[in-house]
């Protein structure tokens, strides 16, 4: 593993975690870098009004969640391959445990389908799903190459990103069983997130972009943000009906709010890291979240630190998502 040390802060520090990483994924296909709480804000500074409070602390890292609809989440912690559930009282138990390296999560009708082979060590991954009520484990697709992201679409497919793919994101259609592997060119891809008209997904990917792909044309790649002048190193994200972007920044530790038409970007909260100068890997914001809870649309964050952040907007910002599959 390549690691990276040093005090660093600002653009200066920007610059040295996007070499680092970028270097690392190169190199040897390990993404390394330097989380600092206490380092100057790499954005404008957008967080007043923000509440936020922590919902559960796990010893182990967590990757990615989703809303379970009844006010409850699935997470996945992929360093020790389970899957996890908290229910809307806080109660957290293992759904499923043996996986290896689960990334991400969504909760379609009766089932919860979820990646595995999320890790660079992982020599290959699959597209699992998971019946609750029975038990039942169903493998629908193997063979992946890291898949991290996941997304379900309005017609009910899914879409898989593959970090360590030169082709990046994948389409499995559930009701016939049909895969297309490399449906859009993103390599690199991570997180993925559904446009509010639903008929187009923003990813991110190790390159350190946010881009769009429209469903009906998912050769034309459009970019939305050039992140190297942002943010470090961006991971999963999730858009309201307004078009918004939130953004989890896993290097930096903060969680940053994208307007995708003016390609500008602030942040919302910082210093969602260990109080740690280094982390080799970085332990920040790994997934976001927009679920209705009885405060109405908030936002949900996990971190590689083993915490479920729950995130109150202030008045005036508008959480409320846009077309949201079943």
């Amino acid at each position: 593993m390549l690691g990276c040390g040093g005090s660093h802060s600002g653009r200066r520090m920007r610059n040295y975690l996007r070499a680092c990483v970028s270097v690392a994924v190169a190199t040897a296909g390990i993404v390394a870098g330097q989380s600092n709480a206490n380092a100057d804000p790499l954005l404008p500074d957008c967080s007043d009004g923000w509440q936020s409070a922590t919902l559960t602390t796990t010893p182990v890292p967590l990757e990615n969640l989703e809303s379970d609809g009844a006010g409850g989440f699935y997470l996945s912690a992929s360093d020790i391959g389970e899957l996890r559930h908290i229910d809307a009282d806080g109660t957290v138990r293992t759904v499923l445990s043996g996986l290896v390296h689960p990334g991400g999560i969504r909760v379609a009708g009766n089932f919860v389908y979820f990646v595995t082979g999320d890790h660079f060590t992982a020599p290959t991954g699959e597209l699992v799903r998971y019946d609750p009520t029975t038990g039942e484990l169903v493998t629908l697709v193997t063979g992946l190459n890291m898949p991290n992201g996941l997304l379900l679409l309005p017609d009910g497919d899914l879409l898989v990103a593959t970090s360590r793919d030169v082709h990046g994101i994948s389409r499995y259609r559930p009701s016939t069983g049909e895969f297309t592997a490399g449906w859009a060119d993103v390599p690199g891809a991570n997180g993925l997130a559904l446009a509010p008209d639903g008929r187009s997904v923003y990813t991110t990917d190790l390159t350190f972009q946010v881009e769009q792909i429209p469903l009906d044309a998912p050769h034309e790649v459009h970019r939305v943000l050039g992140v190297p002048d942002h943010v470090v190193l961006p991971d999963d994200l999730d858009a309201t009906a307004s078009g918004e972007l939130y953004l989890a920044d896993h290097a930096v530790g903060s969680v940053d709010r994208i307007d995708p038409a003016t390609g500008t970007a602030c942040t919302i909260v910082t210093g969602v890291v260990k109080p740690a100068p280094i982390r080799i890997p970085p332990d920040g914001p790994t997934s976001v979240r927009i679920a209705h809870d009885p405060d109405g649309w908030v936002l949900y964050v996990t971190a590689a630190d083993g915490t479920l952040r729950r995130m109150v907007p202030p008045p005036g910002v508008d959480l409320t998502p846009g077309v949201r599959p079943h």
